[in-house]
């Protein structure tokens, strides 16, 4: 059944990294859950590509994964004819890397970082995404990041799997 075209349809991601998981190779995890009006529709656990020099920074490669995958699924919601609502709000649980997202400024702290992950600030000026702080804790995406207590594992858990009562963050 098609939706109808004048109904907007809501995305909403979280986004999240564990800084130097890797022991071994030092590589962070970037972890990541897209709601499509209230279900989970794409989520990822896997290491970054290579070493970031700062939890800042492998927040904000953990954003840019987000905000790829964000794409695609609004190309395919297209091709189906089905409009989504912008912006799309992408929660971040990290200060910083918000900040390096929303601002043009680079220091010695930020200037090392690959322009690959700069396009998320295009989506941010094109209206596409909107970046909000969201606590770790209230943080979906921690689920694919690292060991959590049995309180949150429950609480996060319980928005993976679709029920009537599942409550995703606006």
């Amino acid at each position: 059944m098609m939706p109808n075209n004048s109904k907007m349809w809501e995305l909403i991601a979280l986004s999240d990294s564990d800084f130097a998981a890797d022991k071994v190779k030092r590589v962070s995890v970037t972890g990541y859950v897209i709601y499509f009006m209230g279900i989970p529709v794409a989520w990822r656990s896997r290491g970054q590509k290579g070493v970031t020099l700062s939890t800042s920074e492998a927040e904000f490669v953990a954003l840019s994964e987000v905000v790829k995958e964000l794409k695609f699924i609004i190309q395919v919601l297209e091709t189906m004819k089905i409009e989504v609502k912008l912006p799309i709000t992408v929660h971040v649980d990290n200060v910083g890397a918000i900040f390096m997202a929303t601002n043009h400024t680079s220091s010695d702290r930020t200037k090392h970082v690959d322009v690959r992950y700069h396009f998320v600030r295009e989506f941010i000026e094109d209206g596409v995404v909107k970046i909000k702080f969201v606590r770790s804790k209230e943080n979906d995406a921690d689920l694919f990041t690292k060991n959590v207590n049995g309180e949150l594992y429950s609480k996060h858990s319980q928005k993976l799997v679709w029920n009537k009562r599942a409550v995703v963050h606006s």
